[in-house]
């Protein structure tokens, strides 16, 4: 299970976590502190009607009502600040002070209501509203701002998207979830890929039912800092604190939760319909998001279309096209391509330019689907035919130009590509697997990544592990070394000599290249838990306690795996020798980083004439510096624990 799952491993804890989320929400608690059997929703009972003087200056300053009678004020309420409006229906103001508020972009307004038509509203304490055609059925809670925009308003109810039913993985249904305001990829992933526990769905479908019910609402709600500005159509949405809507084109039945510090962001002429936006996402450029859910620090741009779909925390989609998926955290989807049907929960990967990853009908039903592996780089003008499964083989390529046939693929960090020579016995359309070959010959990519997430994540209601060498990636790694290890003695392989290569063939060269590949980074990985176990127990490695440590069975999960790997290992070492291997290893490692890239430098030097002097080179490459000052790092500390 990924790390950003790993916290949701059992049913109860599946539902605890969405009972928790769901009692603390921004939503139920806005919508339910309003006054549904008052006068005002916003201020309850404590509203009055205008005194004759207010009325008569209101008029002067060229307002209209179709009847006085139906506007409440606040206690306090001054008229200096309402100008030329048109009142239809009950309308409820605050009060305005008239100071200037910022709206972005350097337009600053006074707060108040001017030059606009309002109807059925609430505008409270210190809001601004300026010039909207028409503000129908909407609260404008203290200090926000609707301006200069067509038409903010609201239907008989709206649920501002909650309850929306998104066809997960299978286009057609089948593993259809419904959203709810602060839902999140686990939760996700827990509901879409466990169909056959009725019990869980029952229990989710009875708290969603009562969710909904809570955020029900007559009313558009912009919470408090809210901004619309210069935007078309704003209809049956709740604006968490200081959301801003600018320059949109049109909202419709959905949620954007919010705060100052992480406000959601819809502009640049931007569609968002039947979503949900959380903290800190945005979607601009033209994009379009329709029946979705973008978790927090997400983002769609650039013409960018999102739909029946839920984007992890830390993913972008920019021009391409995203239907019917779940994916996870740390996607870059930059380019034009397509993703649909896709269930990626953990995410990490990355979709090239005229990628389809959408071939899931076949003449018949789109009913197929694609499960991804974590960290999966789908290259440019991929064409990856459904049904496909890759999640046993985490962080793997398919490479350029690739026409992937359906199948499941169980080899971790594989490389397939389009063959240079198809043996006579393999069919014309398989293509060629290099088992490990991105620990091989890219494990610049493999390291860079852990760090790049690390510091670009800015999601703060997920955790996520971002160390790719961990437990449940290694056994899928000693599983494939022991697969490979059992053939021998022909030139190529396919699946039915190793289950699990796919519709591919791989080289015994490939095959021979994977098991010492794999078999260096899990006892690599192994010799890391031994340090620091060493660290944390405060032991110097020539002690008996040290040594003791690899007899001594222990109840820490991670540390008895990497224990037992070493115990499984040919020869029994000392704790020293160990220690001195690791040390090789990671002087391996970033050699093998610095040679990655070193050899990119020498291909775009013969190719590019001022390439040295527009391009950062391997000696100043600040990763590479970061990768040689960690290798001292711990070449100083094993040095101390050798030390007697």
């Amino acid at each position: 299970m990924s790390g950003v799952l790993e916290r949701i491993r059992h049913k109860s804890g599946v539902l605890g976590e969405i009972q928790q989320t769901m009692a603390a929400s921004e939503l139920v608690a806005a919508v339910g502190s309003l006054h549904r059997d008052s006068e005002s929703l916003l201020y309850g009972n404590k509203v009055r009607i205008l005194l004759p003087g207010e009325i008569d200056q209101l008029e002067w300053q060229r307002n209209r009502a179709t009847d006085w009678m139906k506007l409440r004020v606040v206690s306090g309420f001054r008229p200096e600040q309402v100008w030329n409006n048109q009142f239809l229906g009950r309308v409820v103001l605050g009060v305005f002070s008239g100071l200037s508020r910022d709206l972005g972009d350097g337009v600053s307004l006074p707060s108040g209501v001017y030059n606009s038509t309002l109807s059925d509203s609430e505008i409270a304490n210190e809001a601004v509203v300026h010039r909207v055609g028409l503000l129908n059925r909407t609260l404008l809670q203290t200090g926000a701002a609707a301006v200069n925009t067509s038409c903010v308003t609201c239907g008989e109810q709206t649920s501002f998207g909650c309850g929306t039913e998104l066809p997960l993985g299978i286009e057609t249904g089948g593993r259809e979830v419904r959203s709810y305001g602060e839902i999140t990829v686990g939760i996700a992933q827990q509901l879409a890929t466990r169909r056959d526990d009725k019990r869980l769905l029952a229990e989710y479908a009875r708290q969603i039912d009562e969710y909904v019910g809570r955020v029900r609402c007559p009313r558009t709600v912009l919470a408090p800092g809210a901004v619309i500005r210069d935007s078309n159509q704003i209809v049956g949405c709740y604006l968490g604190s200081h959301a801003v809507v600018s320059g949109a084109g049109k909202l419709t039945e959905s949620c954007l939760l919010s705060s100052a510090e992480e406000p959601a962001v819809v502009g640049g002429g931007a569609s968002v319909s039947r979503s949900i936006v959380q903290w800190g996402a945005e979607v601009d450029s033209m994009s379009i998001v329709d029946r979705s859910v973008l978790c927090e620090y997400s983002h769609v741009d650039r013409h960018g279309k999102v739909t029946g779909s839920i984007l992890g925390p830390n993913t972008g989609v920019g021009e391409g096209e995203v239907t019917a998926s779940l994916v996870g955290p740390f996607v870059g989807f930059h380019h034009q391509a397509l993703l649909i049907a896709a269930v990626w929960p953990e995410g990490k990967g990355n979709v090239g330019y005229g990628a389809n990853v959408g071939s899931n009908h076949t003449g018949r039903a789109p009913d197929q689907e694609i499960w991804c592996g974590e960290g999966t780089f789908f290259g440019l003008g991929v064409n990856v035919k459904f049904p496909a499964d890759f999640t046993r083989s985490p962080y793997s390529i398919l490479a350029s130009g690739v026409n992937c046939l359906s199948q499941k693929v169980e080899f971790p960090f594989s490389l397939i590509n389009t063959p240079s020579r198809i043996p006579d016995d393999i069919p014309p359309s398989f293509n060629e697997i290099f088992p490990a070959w991105v620990l091989a010959e890219n494990i610049y990519m493999i390291k860079r990544n852990e760090g790049k997430y690390q510091k670009r994540n800015k999601a703060r209601r997920e955790t996520f592990v971002f160390d790719v060498f961990r437990p449940e990636i290694i056994e899928l790694m000693r599983d494939a070394e022991h697969r490979l290890s059992q053939v021998h003695g022909k030139s190529h392989y396919s699946a039915n000599d190793i289950p699990g290569l796919g519709k591919n063939f791989a080289t015994d060269a490939a095959i021979r290249t994977a098991i010492k590949t794999y078999h260096f980074y899990v006892g690599y990985y192994a010799r890391r838990g031994l340090f620091h176990r060493l660290i944390c127990q405060e032991l110097k490695a020539r002690s008996p306690e040290a040594q003791a440590l690899l007899t001594e069975p222990s109840d820490r999960a991670r540390w008895e795996q990497q224990r037992q790997i070493l115990g499984d290992e040919e020869s029994h070492q000392e704790v020293p020798a160990l220690l001195e291997e690791l040390v090789a290893r990671e002087r391996h490692i970033a050699e093998q980083v610095e040679r990655v890239k070193a050899k990119d430098d020498a291909r775009g030097r013969k190719v590019i004439p001022d390439y040295e002097a527009s391009h950062q080179l391997a000696a100043s490459d600040g990763f590479i510096r970061e990768t040689w000052a960690r290798f001292d790092e711990l070449a100083a500390e094993v040095e101390r624990l050798l030390a007697p």
